[in-house]
């Protein structure tokens, strides 16, 4: 018995060896399954924005990093959205949402303005204060959670920390763009890439930031805060030339005629938007105009749909519809900005509003679910193709020496306009024709103040710099 038992435990342990290599084997196989997917489609991502020269310029990981950006900020909207506007009925979210603004965006306004400057003082610190927007950000987040779970008032300072540190990582962002174009690579191009990756993100995190918001409250916080302390690491990655400010100086939206004759005098005031070439200015109207209607649009819409949404569909749904008709213009504006480069900026701009101005005519006239729906796509559309075209009248008019201050400057002075529209929108009466046309009138106004002065600086062409020594 003892000879019989000692003869089968060879095969014995043969057989259990055998058994756990293929549990280990087959263990290795679902791990390599599970794992091919992540890693295919990090592959991918990385391959399109490493493309064409991107990796080695160091653009690319702009590009990633503005992704997660956009990731990160539309966690905190699914929040504050769910907590300062579906949470209550329609007349107390009124209320609540003029609260919001008037404790956020009223001070913002104010503050909008200096943020260029002191981001000015920054040039050799741009990774560091990028990385720095993306903390605090994710620091506020946990604050906000706390005051969604608790009900604390702190809510409102916080969201008002998270707004101005979303701002001042987009100018630096708009700053850094010209120092990491790869060559023949136009800026125009470079934006609509770096533009296109944050609107992706936001589509893939806009439904991640709702489920999770289904778990609870607080969630979608808690997601933002894991985004922006990946953000806060990427910051870093991007390479050294990002910090270095050879050559540059500081844009003012004023400064003295002088400097269009001679060379910069010791004590003098710098070069600024208005000595660079009108045309650039008159983009800015332009576009101050349509940033105007994005604001206004998404703050007169979210209550008229919540009150009489789209035929059939609930208020979420409605509101879904639209904001995704919406990020479709946008998207697909931004597609033919980069196929459009920089061909006839002006003439782009003029029609865009046109083509957004038009639209929002015949909407107001034949107000309906089906026009409102493309009022907002053409919305989108126009803000992306005049946006992208301000930009390449920038690299085209502005100085080298002062364009990345410039782009700064320009993109301060579009959060204002759209704090200006979102602040007419939420005292609108919930009447879609007349706040239709009220987005008609103020698309109108930005067209017809600069059709003029774009028209003629088409037909001059480009614009001779100023000297500056």
């Amino acid at each position: 018995m003892k000879h019989v038992a000692t003869a089968r435990s060879p095969q014995r342990a043969v057989g259990v060896g055998s058994g756990a290599g293929r549990m280990r084997g087959a263990v290795r196989s679902v791990g390599r399954a599970l794992h091919l997917p992540v890693t295919g489609t990090a592959r991918s991502i990385r391959k399109a924005t490493h493309a064409h020269g991107a990796g080695e310029s160091g653009l690319g990981k702009l590009i990633e990093l503005h992704a997660v950006n956009g990731a990160g900020d539309v966690m905190i909207t699914v929040a504050l959205a769910s907590t300062v506007f579906f949470s209550v009925p329609t007349d107390e979210a009124r209320g609540r949402v003029a609260l919001y603004l008037a404790i956020t965006m009223a001070p913002f306004t104010v503050l909008a303005p200096v943020i260029g400057p002191l981001l000015d003082r920054l040039p050799h610190g741009r990774r560091a204060a990028m990385a720095g927007a993306m903390l605090a950000r994710a620091l506020l987040a946990l604050i906000i959670a706390g005051a969604v779970a608790g009900g604390g008032l702190e809510l409102y300072p916080a969201a008002l920390g998270v707004l101005v540190a979303s701002k001042a990582y987009g100018v630096v962002r708009s700053a850094v763009v010209p120092r990491l174009l790869p060559p023949r690579f136009s800026l125009v191009k470079a934006n609509s890439r770096v533009t296109l990756a944050g609107l992706l993100a936001t589509g893939v995190a806009a439904p991640i930031g709702a489920g999770l918001h289904a778990v609870g409250d607080p969630w979608p916080l808690y997601g933002a805060f894991v985004i922006f302390v990946a953000g806060t690491f990427l910051s870093f990655s991007l390479p050294p030339k990002v910090d270095s400010a050879k050559g540059e100086d500081v844009a003012l939206l004023a400064a003295d005629e002088d400097h269009l004759h001679g060379p910069l005098r010791k004590g003098a005031k710098r070069p600024g938007l208005r000595t660079v070439g009108p045309a650039v200015t008159h983009a800015l109207g332009a576009n101050a105009a349509l940033r105007c209607l994005s604001g206004f649009l998404i703050f007169f819409l979210a209550f008229l749909l919540r009150e009489h949404p789209l035929t059939g569909e609930s208020a979420a749904v409605s509101l879904g519809i639209v904001g995704v008709a919406a990020g479709a213009g946008n998207a697909l504006g931004t597609v033919v900005g980069s196929w459009l480069r920089s061909r006839a900026p002006e003439i782009i701009i003029v029609a865009a509003v046109a083509l957004v101005l038009g639209t929002a005519a015949v909407a107001a006239l034949f107000f309906g679910a089906f026009l409102v729906a493309v009022l907002a796509a053409v919305a989108g559309f126009g803000q992306a193709l005049a946006k992208l075209s301000l930009d390449a009248l920038i690299q085209r008019d502005v100085p080298e020496l002062v364009r990345t201050s410039a782009f700064a400057r320009s993109e301060t002075l579009l959060q204002v306009a759209w704090v200006f529209g979102g602040a007419v929108g939420i005292v609108m009466p919930l009447n879609g024709t007349l706040g239709l046309v009220v987005a008609a009138v103020i698309v109108a106004v930005g067209w017809l103040t600069t059709l003029r002065g774009l028209i003629a600086s088409a037909r001059h062409g480009t614009h001779p710099r100023p000297r500056v020594a």
